[in-house]
């Protein structure tokens, strides 16, 4: 088996340790009389992985923590290839944890341990309103455009009158008729007179 793992683009150097930790939850479903038990298996969690190496000399070590910095930083999953995650299925991890290590008995060697966890693949870029009908936008955009027309059109009329109260124009022409108005009480009565 080789532990020459990929994360990424980047070869990780001079493995000498590879662990991966794959856990299934089950809920325990206690039966009353019974001396066993039912489980609900409730799916796996994702797998962890943990990558130790050294690299050997200053340049080496400082190139090593710049990548891993670099990854580490992004906090995007990134593509792991290894043999001992063939049979998974394992694409994508985070590097949720890094540590590095100097001792001055070995100031020339650099140990270093990274923890990954499976993450799912990133999703796809896509378009945001997805598979939603658009032509209901355009109806309601024909609409609004209508209803501005509409407005634009009220107002290039002028000033329309009060239609609230349509007695208003009519109150000078009623107070012109009132003597006349009551004039005809006279007459009605002078007409009853003569007819009796």
């Amino acid at each position: 088996m080789s532990l020459t793992p990929m994360l990424a683009d980047w070869e990780l150097p001079r493995v000498t340790r590879l662990e991966t930790l794959e856990t299934r939850d089950f809920l325990e479903l206690p039966l009353p009389g019974r001396a066993g038990s039912l489980f609900q298996d409730l799916e796996r969690r994702p797998a962890r992985i943990i990558i130790e190496g050294s690299v050997f000399g200053s340049e080496a070590g400082l190139g090593l923590l710049n990548a891993v910095r670099e990854h580490y930083g992004a906090g995007q999953p990134l593509t792991f290839v290894s043999d001992i995650v063939t049979g998974t299925d394992i694409q994508y991890v985070l590097l949720q944890q890094v540590h590095v290590q100097a001792e001055a008995s070995a100031p020339d060697q650099i140990d270093y341990a990274l923890w990954l966890i499976e993450s799912p693949p990133p999703p796809p870029p896509g378009n945001i309103l997805g598979g939603i009908d658009t032509s209901l936008l355009d109806q309601a955009a024909g609409l609004l455009d209508d209803a501005m027309g509409a407005l634009d059109a009220l107002q290039a009329l002028g000033s329309m009158p009060e239609l609230s109260d349509p007695t208003g124009p009519l109150t000078g022409i009623l107070g012109d008729t009132a003597p006349a108005i009551g004039q005809l009480g006279s007459i009605g009565a002078g007409l009853r007179d003569l007819l009796e």
